[in-house]
């Protein structure tokens, strides 16, 4: 992992007090400037924080990249009567993904602070942390720090005596990865069944409760108090023009170093692979690697030449998703590797839309068929086949996340999918 290690090129905001657990507690935090920027916000106008967020050019962290600030103005602005809801994303459960976890372990009131600010920015009188109930230690050490913000007076009634008040409640969720989607995990928070909602209406309009309400991921909140603190300059001085600030890339797989780097958004890929974690485990050649978590389309070796950003990761053909960055070596057997992948999104579909439902779990079926060496070549027409009719065609995009891969990988490791319907690979040949 990379703590206590630190790489030379890392740019720590965010992970400035990794690996201090001093700044678990409110004093601790405060030593880092903790809570100056929600000072800050409460003498401002919530729709000056968000002009102030707009400028810095922040994009939510959870995956789809859209810019916070503008998603912030579209709650509404002079609507006192009915109360407004405030949601952190604290459900990470995608394979590749472990950076809000540690986000939510090591600086809380980070993750509190920013929520707040976040809250009196739309005008909201409520925040829900809905984390994953497997997340038990940092649920423990979350649940202390909200106490710690009531009874120094930073979170309830009055906060810091400006006559606001925000409340702020941890919700844990029953573990199905459906309930990180934004309104899976409405629902959930509602105490009904953990699946998405048709949109329109979209949360900003009907939302938690039917209320308005913006959904934000914790590394997105976690981003707020600096840029308060130092200015939207200052935030878009790091990284490239339309992908401002830093990232936390969770690397995984067959490389050196594995774990969380906190780097300015463009950094070359392979700098991150060969410098940042040590290049490839014992000495072995790259093979592949999913940039932004198991939902998005694989790249192989030859496309790996890129800049970690928004724009030049689709511009390759993938995502940069939540930069989960997954690396596999050339020991690594595709078809087993995407296959699992399979499985995960076959079991966590939440059954609602057909597509999905069957789609998933037929993909599922032709993989195992074809890792077992009984597949035939008309196989992979059939999954290209299912997976367009997954792809667009449902409530939310877990269908879309099962696809990408599954269609990426044929594309550009067909052959090994051949050698293994001609029974040409040995059993225990690869790993993954």
């Amino acid at each position: 992992m990379a703590y206590p290690y630190k790489h030379e090129r890392e740019t720590r905001v965010l992970t400035e007090a990794f690996g201090d657990p001093a700044a678990r507690t409110i004093e601790g935090w405060k030593k880092y400037g903790g809570y100056e920027a929600l000072r800050q916000a409460l003498g401002m106008a919530p729709n000056d924080v968000i002009e102030v967020v707009k400028a810095s050019g922040l994009r939510g962290r959870g995956g789809a990249g859209f810019p916070t600030g503008v998603k912030w103005s579209f709650m509404p602005r002079d609507d006192s009567r009915q109360p407004h809801y405030l949601l952190i994303n604290a459900d990470e459960s995608e394979p590749g993904a472990f950076k809000d976890r540690e986000l939510l372990r090591w600086t809380p009131h980070q993750v509190i602070e920013g929520a707040l600010i976040g809250a009196h920015a739309i005008r909201a009188k409520h925040v829900y942390i809905y984390m994953r109930g497997e997340f038990f230690e940092p649920a423990q050490i979350v649940g202390r720090a909200i106490e710690e913000a009531y009874e120094a007076g930073f979170a309830g009634p009055d906060m810091m005596g400006s006559g606001i008040g925000i409340d702020i409640t941890l919700h844990l969720g029953a573990g199905a990865y459906i309930c990180g989607e934004e309104t899976g995990l409405m629902n959930s928070l509602e105490g009904r069944r953990g699946q998405p909602r048709i949109k329109p209406p979209f949360p900003a309009v009907m939302g938690a409760f039917s209320r308005p309400t913006t959904i934000n991921n914790v590394e997105t909140v976690s981003a707020v108090p600096h840029i308060m603190r130092r200015g939207a300059e200052w935030y878009r001085s790091i990284g490239t023009e339309k992908s401002p600030g830093t990232k936390l890339f969770n690397v995984s797989g067959h490389v050196v170093r594995r774990g969380n780097y906190e780097l300015p958004l463009g950094f070359p890929m392979k700098d991150l692979i060969y410098d940042v974690c040590g290049g490839i485990r014992d000495g072995r050649e790259l093979k592949a690697v999913i940039p932004g978590g198991s939902s998005v389309p694989i790249l192989a070796a030859s496309e790996c030449d890129i800049n970690l950003d928004y724009e030049s990761v689709a511009a390759a053909g993938s995502m940069l998703g939540t930069a989960s960055v997954i690396v596999m070596d050339d020991r690594t057997d595709i078809v087993k590797a995407v296959r699992r992948m399979v499985e995960f999104y076959s079991h966590e579909s939440c059954g609602q839309c057909t597509p999905c439902r069957e789609g998933t779990e037929w993909t599922a079926k032709i993989m195992r068929r074809i890792e077992a060496g009984e597949g035939t070549a008309d196989d992979l027409d059939t999954l290209l086949e299912v997976g367009r009719n997954m792809t667009g065609t449902t409530i939310c995009v877990l269908s879309d996340s099962c696809a990408a891969p599954v269609a990426s990988s044929i594309a550009k490791f067909r052959d090994e999918y051949m050698a293994r319907i001609r029974r040409e690979v040995p059993a225990g040949a690869l790993t993954v």
